[in-house]
């Protein structure tokens, strides 16, 4: 989904030890760039929800929102996004539903909502290094596109242990409030991304966080709606 997820760490090290890593191993220099169809191989091991062919055909239907984050010449970190007509889905939906169960057939260019469908980070190198970089790229296509907002979701790792005694809900408000550092939702609100509430049934797999997901949206500040996604192709088809 759109959270943080990690490729395989070595035993011993940890998520939240990365929050604090300051340089990356190498050069330290992370790019951001699109992922190509032979690279997909290479990057399912690491995106632990999408298969080689789900990768193929997502890089088929979209590949600017198909990006990988390099440093060193090797892959450390994914992120996978698809544009969707919003008011379709809103608050009602799963991940599956919004994704084309991970296919990405429901991609809609003439949307104007860019979704986050998934982040991964390498074990190897800062995860939060890397996965700021794969967001800031998602924030500039987001503005190529001239699109109104991006969605994006957060695990809630830390639920399963307080689910007895709270609704997810309350759970989410007590990590807003700065009560609970829940890790993926933290790094969500660093980066500008908004807390809308809770999605039930989001990802039923999830045992850790009882199938729910908090919903986050951040807002493009250069949308135009004088050009809306597919506007010159729309023109040139009715001339």
């Amino acid at each position: 989904m759109g959270s943080v997820r990690e490729f395989p760490r070595k035993s011993g090290a940890n998520f939240a030890s990365t929050w604090r890593a300051s340089a990356l191993p190498g050069t330290g220099q992370v790019k951001v760039r699109a992922l190509r169809l032979e690279e997909c191989a290479a990057v399912s091991p690491f995106a632990q929800h999408a298969s080689l062919r789900q990768l193929e055909s997502r890089v088929q239907c979209f590949p600017e929102g198909q990006m990988v984050a390099v440093a060193d010449g090797v892959i450390v970190g994914a992120a996978s996004s698809l544009v969707v007509q919003w008011d379709d889905y809103g608050v009602a939906h799963t991940w599956k539903s919004i994704t084309g169960d991970g296919y990405f057939s429901t991609h809609d260019a003439r949307g104007r909502t860019l979704y986050g469908a998934d982040v991964a980070v390498s074990a190897a190198w800062p995860g939060i290094a890397v996965a700021r970089a794969l967001l800031q790229a998602r924030r500039r296509l987001c503005r190529k596109l001239n699109l109104r907002r991006i969605i994006a979701t957060a695990r809630l790792a830390g639920y399963r242990a307080s689910r007895e005694n709270m609704t997810p809900e309350l759970y989410a408000m007590r990590v807003v409030w700065g009560d609970i550092a829940d890790i993926a939702m933290r790094f969500q609100m660093s980066q500008g991304f908004q807390y809308c509430g809770i999605l039930h049934g989001y990802q039923p797999a999830d045992t850790e966080s009882a199938g729910c997901a908090a919903l986050f949206a951040w807002l493009n500040p250069l949308y135009s709606p004088s050009g809306p996604p597919g506007h010159e192709e729309s023109q040139r088809q009715s001339a």
